[in-house]
């Protein structure tokens, strides 16, 4: 079996030539930057760390906050055998062969087995189930570390066999201690190369690294390269230590969902600031296709029958954007974008579309009523086929008073209620004075 004792191993000895991010891992919960509704005192994850007391645990967050760093923690103070496994490639034969090995030493020295596989959203179901039986009678103590939502990416079933640990995002001012460590540190960091960095400088690393402490060190790191020891890092070092500031997405991940989520809520709740702030952030992530599907979404969903055209600007905004293509694209998003985030809302057409599937459901076999039928045959016109039938451009308004179009159990029913916003207020006026209408002729 191959084991990873160095992995957890908190006492091993610095490697001075690992990364700078590497070589400041915190090693206690003393050490560790943020968490503290984990790693506070008397926090569930500390108790389990000090208490040397493991469990399965999948821990859930952004990268660069401390996953990986955690799982060690809990492992460190554990007599047992450590094993990594690659979510990506290993697959049932491995895991076989890890739970016999396992099964040997659990019974000839009575010695568990903690297996530790990071990123295992990545982990495919079929090797999931596989690994299951054996997580749940206790064989196998499972950590996992994933940045993508478990509940989505981890089977159910061995999730519950799990403690999960969702780590928050790191702020600015947290990456900033991680910064100031690293620099003052004489035996793990750059303390002996006598450096500074300016509050300017520390202030590009920190927001740069959009909360992963992992990216600032290593940009740290770099900066510290750039100057000589006994120096300053000057904010345009720390430029060139960060480099080029990408926004954190993935058009697979959870984080997709959670862009385009907060796109959709700011238009249909009429903030146009946060409207075009989150579709900058999925245009700036080349993720134009989702960001136009869900524009559209947005003009019929949200914005729907109170004005009618959106959708027609929204389809005419993305022809534009690709004919036209970037930079002058952004143009095109941003006007469909605020011609959403301003316009009356409405969501009674798809409300109504709601409650006409649910009528269908309850009713699954109603039939037309006999004149909405066609009646192409002698005898269909013998059956009452199309009798009675009254033609709505014979009367005022091109509306026929009092005639049905739904099935007898349903002949009442109101599935679209229009709201009195936008284009839809012209709609609520003429269904009123129809509704009025059909009660006169029923002698309501």
């Amino acid at each position: 079996m191959t084991a990873g004792p160095d992995l957890f191993a908190a006492s091993v000895d610095v490697n001075r030539f690992a990364p700078l991010a590497e070589r400041m891992r915190p090693r206690t919960p003393d050490e560790f930057i943020g968490q503290s509704h984990l790693l506070g005192p008397g926090a569930p994850l500390r108790q389990l760390i000090e208490r040397k007391a493991l469990v399965s645990s999948l821990f859930w967050g952004p990268p660069g906050v401390g996953k990986t760093t955690l799982a060690r923690m809990l492992a460190a103070g554990v007599d047992a055998e450590f094993v990594i496994l690659s979510a990506v490639s290993d697959g049932i034969p491995r895991i076989r062969e890890v739970v016999a090995e396992a099964e040997r030493l659990r019974n000839q020295y009575h010695r568990r087995t903690v297996v530790f596989v990071d990123e295992i959203h990545r982990w495919a179901k079929n090797v999931q189930e596989q690994a299951l039986p054996h997580v749940e009678s206790g064989l196998l103590l499972l950590l996992g570390a994933t940045t993508e939502n478990v509940s989505f990416e981890v089977r159910p079933a061995l999730i519950s066999r799990c403690r999960v640990f969702q780590l928050r995002e790191l702020t600015p001012a947290d990456i900033r201690t991680a910064l100031s460590r690293a620099l003052t540190d004489e035996k793990r960091g750059l303390g002996a190369r006598r450096l500074t960095a300016s509050d300017e400088a520390l202030t590009v690393l920190a927001e740069g690294s959009g909360g992963d402490v992992r990216k600032a060190l290593g940009a740290l790191e770099l900066a510290a390269q750039l100057t000589a020891d006994g120096a300053e890092i000057t904010r345009e070092i720390a430029v060139q230590g960060i480099g080029t500031r990408l926004s954190r997405h993935d058009k697979d991940g959870d984080q997709h969902f959670d862009l385009l989520s907060a796109l959709q809520k700011s238009c249909r709740g009429s903030n146009a600031q946060g409207a075009i702030f989150w579709a900058a952030r999925l245009l700036q992530a080349g993720d134009d296709v989702a960001l136009w599907r869900r524009l559209k979404v947005i003009a019929v969903e949200d914005v729907g029958l109170a004005m009618p055209e959106a959708i027609n600007i929204v389809r005419s905004c993305e022809e534009s954007y690709y004919s036209v293509g970037m930079p002058e694209g952004r143009i095109f998003v941003a006007h469909a974008t605020l011609t959403l985030a301003t316009a009356k809302k409405s969501n009674r057409a798809y409300q109504a579309m709601d409650a006409a599937l649910a009528a269908v459901e309850a009713h699954p076999n109603a039939a037309p009523p006999l004149h909405l039928r066609n009646a192409p045959t002698e005898l269909m016109k013998e059956l009452g086929y199309k009798q009675g039938y009254q033609p709505p451009w014979n009367y005022k308004d091109h509306y026929a008073p009092g005639q049905t179009y739904l099935p007898e159990p349903l002949e009442r029913s109101i599935f679209y209620r229009p709201s009195k916003e936008g284009h839809e207020a012209e709609i609520h006026e003429r269904m009123s004075h129809w509704w009025r209408e059909d009660k006169a002729s029923r002698g309501e």
